[in-house]
């Protein structure tokens, strides 16, 4: 082999190399997916084929956004669209908490489900808007679904039961159970003689495993003929923020639980905890991908940056003798393959 075709030969190694290194690259991502304040994230696709993220109010350039919206097409690349209720409830004028988004394909409507700031001495209400776009804007109905003292009422999550067809919404905190309701037909409020269900409740003491003192940020999935109720506990943020994503199961929407401590004997029930580079992952959602593959959304803190605000991150599901497991238990910090979409 002569100068000249070892010279070819060499070159065309090096443009291989890059070439596989360039679609490692197309094929991969690395936490976080979106590097600004977006606490509390709710994912859903919508019916234009796009994804959509909602979280908690923030400030924007000196504006204050009560619900952001992002989207994307791939759940790894995001854009900030807005915000999803620009015009504030007459109930309500501060800390637009956790939203989430569900639609109804017969009538052909997105309903936002919301916490807010009660105008009133009654605290947080749990309020309902309504699009005809995933963007929004979302205009509320003009009352709150439900208040209460304290922060009890907030975090809500409607969930449509598969087997039973009944409209439900899950919510819960103010140190007490996380708690779930049926729905009327048109989602606007409770159902006339429904009554709301306990399913979980907090376990108050002070072992530094425990994460149950305070339980919140609901998400029902349905996996295998089980209901997988998500949550997450204790306390999100500041110094002393102790995080992390914990599960129960049931084979009816409505419960009775059975959280994985109680299941495994173990001390706690968590599926999500921090690692060097992740403070306090929790307040997730779940969402599939085209091939099936779910992947749970979720906030964290940035060990190097802890005044960036809790930011979004995404990590795969998988089960194990029936329970999800994330990972080995932590959020991952290396190159992961992306999400399957068309």
């Amino acid at each position: 082999m002569n100068v000249v075709q070892k010279y070819y030969c060499f070159l065309i190694t090096v443009l291989s190399l890059t070439g596989l290194e360039s679609n490692a690259q197309q094929n991969t991502f690395v936490n976080p997916v979106y590097n600004k304040d977006f606490a509390d994230p709710t994912v859903i696709k919508a019916a234009d084929g796009y994804y959509y993220a909602y979280g908690t109010n923030t400030v924007l350039d000196g504006k204050n956004i009560h619900i952001q919206v992002l989207k994307s097409k791939n759940l790894v690349d995001w854009i900030f669209i807005g915000d999803a209720l620009p015009t504030k409830p007459k109930w309500a004028d501060k800390d637009f908490w956790a939203p989430h988004v569900l639609y109804d394909a017969k009538l052909k409507t997105y309903f936002l489900y919301y916490s807010g700031e009660s105008d009133s001495k009654e605290g947080k209400c749990l309020g309902v808007a309504t699009s005809k776009l995933p963007s929004g804007p979302f205009i509320d109905k003009g009352e709150p679904l439900l208040c209460g003292n304290g922060f009890i009422n907030i975090d809500p999550m409607a969930f449509d039961d598969p087997k039973t067809g009944k409209k439900l919404l899950y919510w819960g905190s103010g140190f007490e159970a996380l708690k779930v309701r049926e729905l009327s037909e048109d989602r606007l409020s409770f159902k006339t003689a429904s009554s709301v269900k306990k399913l979980v409740n907090q376990i108050i003491n002070n072992d530094p495993s425990n994460y149950q003192n305070l339980v919140e940020g609901s998400w029902v999935t349905f996996h295998d003929g089980f209901y997988y109720l998500y949550y997450s506990g204790d306390n999100c943020c500041g110094e002393k923020a102790h995080y992390a994503v914990m599960v129960a199961r049931s084979k009816n929407a409505e419960g009775p639980f059975e959280t994985l401590a109680e299941a495994e004997k173990t001390s706690n029930s968590v599926i999500l905890n921090k690692n060097d580079q992740w403070i306090a992952p929790g307040h997730n959602s779940v969402v599939t991908d085209e091939k099936g593959q779910e992947w749970m959304v979720y906030h964290a803190i940035d060990s190097k940056n802890p005044n960036g605000g809790r930011i979004v991150l995404i990590d795969k599901i998988s089960y194990k003798n029936g329970w999800p497991i994330v990972n080995s238990g932590t959020p991952s910090s290396t190159n992961m393959l992306k999400p399957i979409i068309k």
